[in-house]
């Protein structure tokens, strides 16, 4: 994943004195975008909202879907995995910056296969997802798993049939990965798929993956474990094999906050406090109970002051 630019120490001091305004009795702030970290966002707004005057709602659209509500102002907040340009923030009038971090994991749903016994590497994952390795049996696979019995069994892909962000994260990895994949397929949103079958959102494609034998999908992490899905092992930068709860795990994305600059003043001061809530300590901490890692203090401290003065901070 590209890293976002980080704000200035001099213009978050600046902005913090700026934006120190009473925030209003009850406000009602409402948002919309990603599947990928919807399950802390569903956490969080409701924690916040029962301990304060305002209330936060988030609809899990996909990224693509939030980024059109933002624009089109329909929304007060859109959460999106694929961060956009400079350009395009300019361009739209938004303000970008990131909230938490969190693993995508392939899925796999194959016959004697358990949890993290599979090992697929880049390469393979790459060749599988444009439909040159089409059985589970295949020498490329077995080579990975020596001992591990795999069926002459048809693979059957499952991806993302929306704008995802999850999309996004998972493409640019391969991209990054596999010059074949970079050159056949590419990284984006959305991808012109050489083969499967789509599903929409994360939970879409945890459920075409759970309701069919021989297939493999993509999802972020918490999706899997809820859904009880067969995760697989990836190799890290060190050349280990690991699973999705590693910290070594190579397959990751940070997931950002879209806002309006021309939000009323009274939601960018609720908004402002709600986001500042969500780097506390209580909320990272359910963020990392439900398998997601917060930002670093440097990072929350930063994303914190994100209105106004922002606007050049945290994009490509």
């Amino acid at each position: 994943m590209k890293q976002a630019s980080l704000l200035s120490a001099a213009a978050a001091a600046a902005l913090l004195l700026a934006g120190c305004g009473e925030q209003a009795a009850t406000v009602t702030l409402n948002g919309a975008g990603a599947s990928f970290p919807d399950p802390v966002y569903q956490a969080w707004t409701y924690i916040y909202s029962q301990a304060n005057n305002t209330t936060v709602n988030y609809q899990s659209i996909g990224s693509g879907a939030g980024i059109n509500q933002i624009k089109g102002g329909t929304v007060d907040f859109a959460g999106t995995d694929a961060p956009l340009s400079r350009e395009e923030i300019a361009e739209s009038k938004l303000t970008q910056f990131p909230m938490v971090t969190g693993a995508v994991t392939p899925i796999v749903n194959v016959a004697g296969v358990g949890p993290g016994q599979l090992k697929l590497s880049d390469e393979v994952l790459a060749k599988i997802f444009m439909g040159r390795i089409t059985k589970w049996n295949d020498a490329a696979i077995t080579a990975l798993n020596p001992g591990l019995a795999l069926p002459e069994q048809d693979i059957l892909v499952v991806y993302r049939s929306d704008s995802s962000g999850t999309t996004n994260i998972f493409t640019e990895f391969l991209t990054d990965r596999d010059a074949d994949w970079a050159t056949t397929v590419g990284a984006g949103k959305s991808v012109k798929w050489p083969t499967g079958l789509g599903g929409q959102k994360n939970p879409g494609v945890c459920n075409n993956v759970q309701q069919n034998s021989g297939s493999i999908g993509y999802t972020e992490y918490t999706y899997a474990i809820e859904s009880k899905l067969t995760t697989v092992q990836m190799r890290a930068a060190d050349g280990s094999w690991v699973n999705p709860d590693s910290t070594k795990w190579p397959l990751v994305g940070t997931t950002y906050l879209l806002v309006r600059d021309d939000i009323p003043a009274d939601k960018k001061a609720a908004l402002q406090a709600y986001v500042s809530w969500c780097f506390s300590p209580d909320a990272a901490a359910k963020a990392t109970e439900l398998h997601y890692t917060p930002l670093t203090a440097a990072q929350a401290r930063q994303s914190r002051f994100f209105l106004g003065a922002l606007k050049d901070a945290f994009v490509k």
